[in-house]
C-alpha cells in the first residue's frame, strides 16, 4: 500500500491490507491532530479516538507520540519524492531549471495544504523548534538519487553536497517566508528560488 512508513519506523510492520489501512488512518489521524491541538497536546489515545481504532493499535506500531510523528515525517518524504517524481515525468528532461521548480513548488504545495506538515515536514520541527542537520541530509540524498539520472549527472560526493546546499538553503528561507505569511511570503518565496537558481547555475550550466 503507497505511503506507508517503512517497516523500521515501526514496531511492527502492516502486513496484511487491512492492518496498513488501519496503519494510514492512524497517521492521518495523528496529521490532523497536530494541526489542531499541537504536538504538545498530542496523545497516542486521541489519535486512537480520531482513527476509530482501539488505543491497542496505536500501541502495536509506535510506543509513544514521538514515533507516530518521526512515521508521518517519513510517509510526507515518500509523498514529497512521488510527487517531484510525478513532475519531473512532464518537465525538459536534463533541463535543471525545471526539475528546481518541480522541487520547490510541490515543497511548498505540501507546506500549504498536508495536515500536520507545517509542525513535522521531514522530521526538522519535532521537538517543536528543534532544527537538526539530519532530516535536510535525508532529503538532499533522496533528491540527488532522484534528479542525477533527469540531470545526466554522476550522484558524487560533489553533486550531494551541491543539493545538501540548495536543501539547507531553501529550507531556512521558505521557514522565514512563512514566518512571516500564513501561506508563505510571496516576496521571500523568489528570492529563495533567484538564489537557488545563481547557485545551481554555477554548478549545473
Amino acid at each position: 500500500m503507497k505511503s506507508v512508513p517503512h517497516a523500521t519506523s515501526l514496531r511492527r510492520a502492516p502486513v496484511q491490507r487491512r492492518s496498513a489501512e488501519r496503519l494510514t488512518r492512524i497517521l492521518d489521524a495523528c496529521a490532523d491532530l497536530l494541526d489542531e491541538v499541537g504536538y504538545d497536546e498530542l496523545s497516542t489515545r486521541a489519535v486512537a479516538l480520531r482513527a476509530g481504532v482501539p488505543i491497542g493499535s496505536v500501541y502495536r506500531f509506535f510506543g509513544n507520540k514521538r514515533q507516530m510523528a518521526d512515521a508521518l515525517a517519513q510517509r510526507n518524504l515518500e509523498r514529497y519524492t512521488e510527487r517531484v517524481t510525478q513532475r519531473l515525468q512532464e518537465a525538459r528532461r536534463g533541463d535543471w531549471r525545471d526539475a528546481m521548480d518541480a522541487v520547490l513548488d510541490e515543497y511548498l504545495s505540501m507546506k500549504r495544504t498536508a495536515p500536520g506538515f507545517s509542525l513535522v515536514d521531514f522530521g526538522n520541527q519535532i521537538p517543536v523548534g528543534v532544527r537538526e542537520a539530519e532530516p535536510n541530509t535525508r532529503v538532499a540524498d533522496r533528491l540527488t538519487d532522484l534528479l542525477a539520472g533527469f540531470l545526466g549527472r554522476t550522484p558524487d560526493d560533489e553533486l550531494r553536497r551541491v543539493f545538501l546546499v540548495a536543501v539547507e538553503s531553501a529550507d531556512t528561507l521558505v521557514q522565514l517566508a512563512f514566518r512571516i505569511a500564513p501561506q508563505g511570503d510571496e516576496a521571500i518565496i523568489h528570492e529563495t528560488r533567484e538564489l537557488l537558481r545563481a547557485y545551481l547555475g554555477r554548478v549545473l550550466d
